[in-house]
């Protein structure tokens, strides 16, 4: 065996060895989401409407709110006709809507771990924001308390 293989084969098994260490501390401590400071619903504290949408709704629904068809159909919240009705746009956010999840506490559902959820005064700012926003006029306000009102009585 030459001097110019030795080396190379204890760099490979030095290696090899590191990463199977590595793999077995990672293996015995799985870094999950919300184990692992990646997502914290707790964190997500704000009240501004325009930053709820940016964080939470422009991911689907497009930073313009033109809405996505792709993986899944997003629908527009620009210029749309159906946001006439503070209440329609609310009760979404609460309980979802086909396939949208719900933001609501009573109605949010984790995907293997804990669920993104709004709370009334956040459902009410992002409502009020999208609903004077992007092309859409609509000036009567949605409050928190109607959004709980509104939870109280939803499925």
């Amino acid at each position: 065996m030459s001097m110019r293989t030795r080396p190379a084969r204890v760099s490979c098994a030095a290696l090899a060895g590191c990463l199977a260490l590595t793999a077995a501390r990672l293996l015995g401590s799985p870094a999950l989401a919300h184990t692992a400071g990646i997502l914290d619903p707790m964190a997500f504290d704000t009240t501004d409407g325009r930053q709820i949408y940016a964080h939470v709704c422009r991911g689907c629904h497009m930073p313009d709110a033109g809405g996505a068809v792709g993986a899944g159909h997003y629908p527009a919240l620009a210029k749309n006709p159906a946001l006439a009705s503070r209440q329609y746009m609310a009760l979404t956010i609460l309980a979802g809507r086909r396939n949208m999840p719900a933001f609501g506490a009573r109605h949010a559902l984790g995907d293997g771990g804990p669920a993104m959820m709004l709370n009334e005064v956040q459902i009410a700012a992002v409502t009020n924001y999208v609903r004077s926003h992007f092309g859409n006029h609509y000036k009567d306000r949605i409050t928190a308390a109607e959004v709980h009102a509104l939870d109280s009585t939803s499925p």
